[in-house]
Parts: C-alpha cells; structure tokens; sequence
C-alpha cells in the first residue's frame, strides 16, 4: 500500500456529501442554534438505543455525550452528519436536515493509530483537511490559493500548539501529538461544528488533561459548537456547557450540574446509582446497573467505584 492510501486508511473520515434535491435548505429564522434534537429517537436492529433527546447547542457550546458502551453514543454522531436518520422527532444541523451541511461540520472519528514507519509529514495531515477528497498530496503550483491554504495550515497547527512537531513524520509523533495534529485537521476548514469520538480514548492522563484543555479553548475562544464523545467525563468536566447522558434507551441532557447526579442516573438505569466527588474533584459513580450499563475509568481504578462517563 502507498503512503498516500496509509494515511487515507489512518485517518479515514470524509464527510458524507451533502445530500438532498434542494428543498429544506433554508436555516431556521431567527435561529441561533448550531444543532438541535427535538424529541429525538434511533432504533437499530428493531432496538431502541435511545429516545427523547432533546438537545439545543449554540456556537461556542462544548457538549459531552456520555454514557457506557453499547448505547448509542457514537450513533449520535453518525446521526448529527446524516449518515443514520432518526427514527423519530427532528433533527436540524446548521439550520438544515443532517448531511445538508456538512462541509461545514469538522469531524475526528474514533481514533486509529498510525504505522511508525508512517513517512507523510503532521503538516501534510493536517493540509489533507483541506483537500483530501483529492486524491494525493497537493503539487507545489505557485498561486494566491496555495498561499491561502498554507497560511490556514500554518495557522491552525498553531492554534493547536503543534508547530515543534508538525514537520516530523506522523508515525514518529506521540499518541497526544497525533491527536493535535488530527484536531487541526478537522479545524483547518474553519467549521462551525466540531464532532469528536472519543478524542482522549487511548491517551494517558496528563495527556487527556492537555488535549481536553485543548479542546475547551477552541471551543470558546474560536466560538466553535463542540459535540464530543467520551467515556470518562473527568477530564473534560471543567470545560463542560452541557451533558447528553444515555443510558438504555434513555437519556438525560442539561448542565453537569444537572445530569450527573444520583437522582438523574438512578432515573434513567432504573436502579439506586450514586454520584460521588472526590477530594481532587473528580466524580465516581457507584452502584450496580445491569450489563452493558457499568462503565469504569480506562486509566484508574477507585475500587468499588466507576468514573463518570
């Protein structure tokens, strides 16, 4: 395989193609929300993963979607850029039905890691956010347009903090350099919403703590809608406007302040769950919701509890 394909295989996450005959493109008046769910539902397989959501993000809102494994929190995603319909209830991004508006949505899937023998430079991952649905690197033709987009390059790997490394070869770069090599990329088109799949998964706690500061920086200085996906709720808790928890077949939204707590999750798991903080500020759930609802920190353990999210 060529490297071009290796770093097409890495990467792996163009946008579906803004879809649809033209009708319902028109933003709604007076509309200042980035997305919206209105009591909205996913069925797969026949099955419920979740339903009554309702959900409305402003420009510079940083969303977490939380839950444990198996229930639908990556589905969201897929159903935010058209690539799964709701079942029920309404769903409008940027204004539109979802996958009318993609080029103006940034997306990092769940990550993959590259091959350490990878040669392809940071900087020409991060220029793929702007042309990678070409195929191949960009020829070096001379041009106010090439100018452009290398002063958008340049720009965007510093607004990530990635310039030391961003000449380095990808595969040479640590787990948390790639991810801020990756973040530019989905940035590097200036978006207006930013959908990040479990962006932390993989990466140990100092790192976790960098990228999600990271993250929470671009949202509010850069006034970007942020919609991530995470496991653990921790690392990005201080950064948080809002919270989509999802348990079987339910789901809570509102502030940290609001979801996270005893009464809310022992709602929606249907049995007595426990929020805890600990002395650092971190919260602990404890309690025993059935399988696949116990969802444990991936780089720590506290006993008989389990991490948030």
């Amino acid at each position: 395989m060529n490297p071009i394909a290796k770093v097409r295989d890495a990467v792996g996450h163009a946008l579906p193609s803004p879809r649809g005959d033209g009708h319902d493109q028109v933003p709604e008046t007076g509309s200042d929300a980035v997305l919206v769910l209105r009591g909205a539902a996913v069925h797969v397989a026949g099955r419920a993963l979740w339903s009554s959501v309702d959900l409305r993000i402003k420009a510079g809102e940083f969303t977490a979607v939380l839950g444990p494994n198996g229930v639908g929190k990556s589905t969201m995603i897929k159903v935010v850029l058209g690539a799964l319909p709701a079942a029920t209830g309404e769903v409008r991004v940027l204004g539109v039905r979802p996958g009318q508006a993609n080029d103006r949505i940034g997306y990092l899937p769940q990550r993959r890691s590259f091959d350490a023998s990878l040669r392809i430079r940071g900087i020409d991952v991060v220029r793929m956010g702007l042309d990678g649905d070409r195929w191949g690197v960009p020829l070096p033709f001379p041009g106010a347009r090439r100018r452009a987009a290398r002063e958008r390059v340049t720009e965007v790997i510093e607004l990530v903090g990635a310039s030391a490394y961003a000449h380095r070869p990808i595969g040479q770069c640590s787990g948390g350099e790639q991810q801020r090599l990756l973040i530019a990329q989905a940035l590097v088109r200036r978006p207006e919403l930013l959908l990040l799949d479990e962006p932390l998964d993989s990466l140990d706690l100092p790192n976790q703590s960098a990228v999600a500061a990271l993250i929470g920086r671009i949202c509010h200085q850069e006034d970007v809608a942020v919609v991530m996906v995470a496991h653990d709720v921790n690392p990005i808790l201080h950064h948080l406007d809002r919270v989509v928890y999802l348990a079987e077949g339910g789901a809570a939204t509102g502030t940290p302040e609001e979801v996270i707590t005893s009464k809310t999750l022992t709602r929606l798991y249907g049995t007595p769950v426990e929020v805890l903080r600990t002395s650092d500020g971190r919260l602990v759930v404890v309690g025993q919701p059935e399988p696949p609802a116990i969802h444990t920190d991936r780089h720590e353990a506290y006993g008989s509890g389990h991490a948030a999210g």
